[in-house]
């Protein structure tokens, strides 16, 4: 039953990566373009303020990263996501019925979805928004996404635990009260921690002369807030259509799993296996 699962995990994360892939290219696309434009105007500002020209050969085409690479690296990611979730899914379920808690498989896959959307994509992406292209510095890339990375961490393994107070306070308090205090927690760990780690602020200015005069503007504040709006916009859809999708096949496959242990009084062993 667990390799069946790992199976509608992957399905479901197919689906939710067409779907985020079609967010993303309806809307993130051209505000993409837009910064890109602003990247190679102010470089050749740049270039003719100082006489130094770059010479950059674009390897792919951009008509072929946004609909090949972009789509390809969104579907295999959501793909990944779905068998992760999936697993999630099974070690979730497994600690409920120990624990003797009944839960509804599409709540439970639903509430799942929203605890990954909340600590592997909203909470990183609150203490590092995303940033368009031609904002932030090359030299400080690594930097970046290693602080990234560790916020990522960090907030994953604050939920971890969280979920786990959360499970054992369930029996004393009741499940809406630990959810609470689970939730608080994680809350009050990632606020504490986000405040020690390192802060990027690398949003071009405009550009000067050596007389001081404006000679290019800094990089649109519109273009920055409708990135970071649309980018977590498709990590919402992503979760979404993962959390809805594995929950309808998910209830599907044990409402059949059941008809036939009904027909078959052997059905139970066969589905062990």
């Amino acid at each position: 039953m667990e390799k069946k699962i790992v199976g509608i995990g992957v399905l479901a994360g197919l689906v939710s990566g067409l779907a985020a892939f079609g967010f993303a290219r309806l809307w993130e696309a051209p505000v993409i373009g837009r910064a890109i434009e602003y990247e190679e105007r102010r470089s050749a500002a740049e270039a003719a303020l100082t006489g130094e020209h770059a010479h950059e050969h674009e390897v792919f085409s951009r008509a072929l990263q946004e609909n090949v690479g972009a789509g390809i690296g969104t579907i295999v990611f959501a793909i990944a996501m779905g068998a992760l979730f999936a697993v999630a899914f099974i070690v979730a379920t497994t600690h409920l019925n120990r624990r003797h808690l009944t839960a509804d498989l599409r709540s439970t896959a639903m509430a799942l979805a929203g605890a990954g959307f909340l600590s592997m994509s909203l909470v990183p992406f609150i203490i590092y928004p995303a940033n368009p292209p031609g904002v932030g510095l090359a030299e400080t890339i690594s930097d970046r996404t290693g602080a990234y990375l560790l916020a990522l961490g960090i907030s994953v393994g604050f939920a971890i635990v969280a979920a786990a107070v959360a499970l054992r306070l369930t029996p004393r308090i009741g499940g809406w009260t630990a959810t609470a205090v689970g939730s608080v927690g994680y809350l009050a760990a990632v606020g504490l921690t986000s405040a020690v780690l390192p802060d990027f602020d690398e949003t071009p200015g405009a550009l000067t002369d050596a007389g001081g005069n404006v000679v290019f503007p800094g990089f649109p504040a519109d273009v920055l807030a409708d990135f970071r709006m649309y980018s977590i916009g498709t990590q919402a859809v992503l979760w979404l259509v993962l959390g809805a999708s594995f929950a309808v096949l998910i209830s599907r496959a044990t409402t059949s799993t059941s008809v036939a242990q009904s027909v078959d009084p052997m059905g139970a062993v066969h589905a062990g296996r």
